[in-house]
């Protein structure tokens, strides 16, 4: 079974990207983030035309997730992240697809930090890793894949010191990622590398795509007894230098069957 994550960074704009890598990579299963685009705008036809059943969640210019399932529908178990009823930001989405809950994630960015977009960035993470905590105990196989907005080591991000005040390497923001992780979740990209940086994302900015100088902030996290199961991960770095690209590259695992 493979499980991508995609920052699409406007659904409607990349589309034809977004297919055109659906095709090549045909993964089972596709978190997408940054939707930047209202319900009713979703491209559900092209979607399912690709082969791919879709449940969705939009935002009229900002945020929006997604879940994608090839030749399956998936079934909407959520569509917002509990704990706090007046956070309208669609970030948050979760289904089943062929017995696995699948949540897809786009956590807050937190710029500028200090400030109150941090600290709604730190509380949205807590609030992930009480719903993370419930889902695990419910005994159900879990990936939670997409955005986290964290680079969690220095390992994680090219060397630079041009970034250090940004709240994606901020210590709280790496330690409350550590927190979500626990001992009950895998972060499979480093299960299987743990020294290779495996960036997910390359700003526009400074050539930094050619310069090779990204970040990893896209990451699948299984659950404990999804980690055994864990046979490939990888990043498709190519997407991210074609013509009209996302400024994030798909990242992807393989399960082997229960």
């Amino acid at each position: 079974m493979k499980i991508a994550t995609f920052n699409i960074n406007n659904v409607n704009k990349r589309l034809e990207n977004l297919l055109v890598w659906l095709d090549e990579s045909r993964p089972d299963v596709v978190c997408l983030q940054e939707l930047k685009a209202e319900q009713k705008a979703f491209p559900l036809r092209a979607i399912e035309n690709a082969g791919y059943g879709a449940v969705w969640k939009g935002q009229r210019s900002w945020n929006g997730v997604a879940i994608l399932a090839r030749d399956a529908t998936p079934v909407l178990t959520r569509d917002h992240l509990p704990g706090d009823r007046e956070d309208m930001q669609s970030r948050y989405i979760e289904a089943a697809v062929r017995g696995v809950l699948i949540g897809s994630i786009y956590a807050p960015n937190g710029n500028p930090q200090p400030g109150p977009k941090f600290d709604y960035k730190l509380a949205w993470l807590q609030r992930l890793r009480r719903h993370a905590t419930a889902l695990r105990k419910t005994g159900a196989p879990v990936v939670l894949a997409g955005d986290f907005n964290v680079a969690p080591t220095a390992r994680d991000i090219y060397p630079t010191r041009s970034w250090d005040d940004d709240a994606l390497v901020q210590p709280e923001s790496r330690a409350a990622y550590k927190r979500l992780l626990g001992r009950s979740w895998t972060d499979a990209w480093r299960s299987l590398y743990p020294d290779e940086p495996g960036y997910t994302f390359w700003s526009y900015l400074r050539n930094r795509y050619e310069r090779d100088a990204g970040l990893r902030l896209d990451h699948l996290l299984v659950s404990r007894d999804l980690a055994s199961r864990i046979r490939a991960a990888g990043v498709d770095r190519e997407v991210r230098g074609r013509t009209e690209a996302s400024d994030h590259a798909p990242a992807w695992i393989e399960l082997d069957p229960a």
